[in-house]
């Protein structure tokens, strides 16, 4: 699909969801771009098939989409929109690489992960392969605004770039230093940074920059995208918990990798004493020292607990807090299939396939 079929399908007869038309359109279009992006240079041995392994392997394509919902509705154009678009998804895959590795992870989008296939050292130079390829179409997208809209997309990019690797790292380091007194506010910053930053606030922000051409103050999408992401985070929490086939994920498997997640700060701080105890042994173990029966009964005291239904308060919570900052940041725009697209995320983040 070329960039001008692309901008043909654009205008539709009615408003899709955001389950439907418009962000499988915007997928099509980005992943034509990236294809294009991925296959320029000569062939690369160990790497050139590992580059296109996990863009190929599908993916909702939520960032990228969000990127070029942000620039239309902001004024903007079709190309530089999906340009931006491609780099927010190759910056994307790039960490979904590096997280693999870091969480010790086998299975990503229902396939063996990178490093399961290739070993840790190909795939770690494949995920920073990616990382500089983004830079490409980034600088492509942003050359038609000048310099003021490259100096605020260098900004927002480095701004997000530290938050993600600052969230990484307390999610690592939790699990690295067996930290147990944790609280409900601390999972909460951790997923703004980790989760919300690169997810939902850099793909909004890349595009109201370059579809506003600098005009307007990128801040004006922090919110919406810091309370959209952290639902999302906290429902892909619960979504790991479920037998749901269609997860692409290993079942129980932020059980199996000690995550720091909301049941999990909420169980150990809620539970009996002896279950306290038992948890604590878990926690402490090595991921191969973990037993599949103690993983099971971990999920099965989450839920006996309330610790499942508590997550499930709080990310709706988090979902009506985006839900005020979406007419906050957006409700002086015309309506467009664009501006329903970006309000129905909130919906679609608890009810996404």
């Amino acid at each position: 699909m070329t960039l001008a079929e692309a901008r043909q399908e654009t205008p539709a007869a009615a408003p899709p969801t955001p389950q439907g038309g418009l962000m499988a359109r915007y997928a099509r279009a980005t992943r034509a771009e990236l294809d294009r992006y991925l296959t320029s240079g000569a062939p690369a041995p160990y790497l050139d098939a590992l580059l296109a392994d996990y863009p190929s392997r599908g993916g909702k394509m939520l960032r990228p989409s969000i990127c070029i919902a942000n620039a239309r509705v902001f004024g903007g154009g079709f190309d530089s929109a999906v340009r931006s678009a491609v780099a927010v998804e190759l910056l994307h895959n790039a960490l979904l690489i590096h997280d693999d590795i870091e969480d010790e992870s086998e299975l990503r989008r229902g396939r063996p992960t990178l490093h399961a296939l290739h070993g840790a050292p190909l795939a770690i130079n494949a995920g920073d392969a990616l990382i500089f390829a983004a830079l490409q179409p980034l600088i492509d997208a942003v050359r038609p605004g000048g310099a003021e809209v490259a100096r605020q997309v260098l900004a927002v990019t480095t701004t997000m770039a530290r938050q993600t690797a600052e969230g990484q790292a307390l999610e690592l380091g939790w699990r690295h230093d067996n930290v147990t007194d944790l609280t409900e506010a601390d999972y909460l910053e951790m997923a703004l940074k980790k989760t919300a930053w690169m997810g939902m606030i850099w793909p909004a922000q890349l595009g109201l920059i370059v579809g506003s051409g600098g005009r307007l103050d990128p801040e004006r999408v922090l919110r919406f995208g810091y309370f959209l992401g952290v639902a999302f985070q906290i429902e892909d929490d619960l979504r790991n918990l479920s037998d749901d086939p269609g997860y692409g994920k290993e079942n129980n498997g932020d059980l199996l990798e000690a995550k720091r997640t909301l049941m999990l700060i909420h169980v150990r701080r809620t539970c009996e004493a002896a279950d306290r105890a038992r948890l604590d042994a878990y926690l402490a173990l090595r991921r191969d020292q973990r037993s599949q029966e103690e993983v099971l009964w971990l999920a099965d005291l989450m839920r006996r607990v309330g610790a499942v239904d508590y997550a499930r308060r709080v990310a709706a919570a988090m979902g009506g807090a985006a839900a005020h900052e979406f007419e906050l940041a957006y409700g002086d725009l015309a309506d467009s299939e664009d501006l329903d697209f970006l309000a129905g995320l909130v919906r679609w983040v608890f009810e996404r396939p």
